[in-house]
């Protein structure tokens, strides 16, 4: 996990026009969020204005220092996160920004004001039905009917990964060929509620993070449970899509622009969960520039 952390500076530009003039986090006023809306959007790029990042704990938890200047969200609040290893991850992202800062690529600073600003102002049980949401149309459970070989290649890389789920959840989750999708059953969608209620609210929102990169709330808790890597994960999640690539050809910069962007988001949202679910203690605060 800590060596996705330090590759984190490579997940390249979002492919989406960011709005212009937003500020950074340090500097009070955010970005109008998407619609519908989940989490800040990053602000445009700008100068890099400090030369070192240090982290120092307050009471509230551990705080990321710019130089002598305390970064806050951008409703202003005091950028305060509750583990010491979330603090070293946040802050290696701003140490990681070289001439111009970047914030399209600092995942863990956008997940941390969404989890500080709430924007959206949603409670716990919100961000689980906001995740459950997607078992309805997941990934993994919609299926082709044809080519027979597209058709065997989601059976032999999807089945597995359903059953997996079905043995640690205690669940049934079936797919289906119809565009209506398949039937979840009450007690499934119970039986994951009362799992998802047992992460904090900082955790639940990189669940949902997850889940809306990948399409999937069964590739995602493969992931959050360690039995898929990201790149597993994600490579599960575009199924139809490298097949279709692999039989007529793609733009190849674009798929792996792509492709690495998609890892990078995926990377940090799982990070983010794992470093809000545990309690973790580093002995070097100080990051140098």
């Amino acid at each position: 996990m800590w060596r996705t952390c330090l590759r984190l500076r490579d997940g390249g530009r979002r492919l989406l026009n960011r709005p212009r003039g937003g500020l950074i986090a340090s500097e009070g006023r955010g970005p109008s969020p998407p619609t519908p809306a989940r989490a800040y959007a990053p602000p445009a790029e700008r100068k890099r204005f400090y030369q070192n990042v240090s982290i120092t704990q307050g009471e509230g938890g551990f705080e990321i220092n710019l130089d002598h200047r305390k970064l806050k969200t951008p409703q202003a609040k005091l950028f305060t996160v509750p583990s010491e290893a979330l603090a070293v991850a946040v802050a290696t992202e701003w140490d990681s920004q070289q001439d111009t800062i970047k914030p399209y690529t600092m995942h863990l600073t956008t997940l941390c004001n969404t989890s500080l600003d709430n924007p959206t102002q949603r409670d716990k049980g919100q961000l689980i039905r906001a995740a459950l949401k997607f078992l309805d149309t997941d990934t993994v459970c919609y299926r082709v009917e044809e080519p027979e070989t597209l058709v065997e290649l989601q059976r032999n890389e999807w089945d597995p990964v359903i059953a997996w789920a079905e043995r640690r959840y205690g669940v049934e989750i079936s797919s289906s060929t119809s565009i209506l999708g398949p039937s979840i059953p009450a007690r499934t969608r119970e039986a994951l509620v009362s799992h998802l209620a047992s992460y904090n609210m900082w955790a639940l929102q990189g669940i949902e993070f997850v889940v809306t990169q990948l399409k999937s709330m069964v590739l995602t808790l493969g992931l959050i449970d360690l039995y898929l890597t990201v790149e597993r994960a994600v490579l599960l999640s575009r199924l139809e899509e490298e097949y279709q690539m692999q039989k007529w050809g793609s733009i190849e910069w674009a798929h792996d622009y792509e492709l690495r962007e998609l890892r990078a988001r995926t990377a940090a949202g799982a990070l983010f969960v794992h470093l809000c679910s545990e309690s973790t203690t580093v002995k070097h605060k100080l990051l140098q520039g």
